[in-house]
């Protein structure tokens, strides 16, 4: 699991391309995560980052006065704001003792590389929802597109359960390993706004 260590940073870089390129007038639009316009997403990556460089740090899980849906995190700075979360998440968990050993993550127990697989799978299923909502193009790396579907083919009932990732989305034959990863997250690779 520390081998994905590695991967974070260039996740990251292709994630923060993406971000730069969302305008004001992108923010209403609709992404592939259903219950998420562009606006709901960013908001939702600005409330749970700070858990997950808590977790990478081994260390407790932030006070909130809110929950996500309440927090308001995109006022005028969330691209700065978002940027420099990525950045520390990226000191934190582009380290292989950050995949190691075992962690919590609002208070329940898991495996750090748990909370590691969470913010690869942040960076790059994120991205894409981000990229198919505004129309810019993303490049997955071959390595990080088989690390994402092994994610995902590892956790993806217990996600599933959990909500985090929908059913199961048959691709069609001959996909690239991120068409099979993003159809076992339960995205549509063929998603259009």
């Amino acid at each position: 699991m520390s081998e994905h260590a590695a991967l974070i940073a260039p996740a990251a870089a292709e994630f923060a391309g993406i971000l730069r390129g969302i305008g004001e007038t992108d923010l209403a639009a609709r992404t592939p995560c259903a219950e998420y316009d562009v606006r709901a997403l960013l908001n939702h990556l600005l409330y749970w980052g700070p858990w997950l460089e808590a977790a990478g740090r081994k260390a407790p899980s932030p006070e909130v006065s809110s929950g996500e849906a309440d927090a308001g995190l995109v006022g005028d700075g969330w691209l700065g704001d978002i940027e420099k979360q990525t950045a520390r998440l990226v000191d934190v968990f582009g380290t292989p003792e950050a995949w190691q050993g075992q962690t919590t993550f609002g208070g329940n127990p898991m495996p750090a590389s748990m909370a590691g697989y969470m913010v690869l799978d942040e960076f790059v299923f994120h991205a894409w929802d981000l990229a198919k909502a505004t129309g810019a193009e993303l490049t997955v790396l071959p390595e990080v597109a088989d690390a994402v579907y092994a994610i995902a083919l590892e956790i993806g009932d217990q996600a599933r359960a959990m909500k985090v990732y929908g059913d199961e989305v048959t691709v069609a034959e001959g996909a690239t390993t991120f068409e099979r990863a993003l159809g076992a997250t339960g995205r549509n690779p063929a998603w259009t706004p």
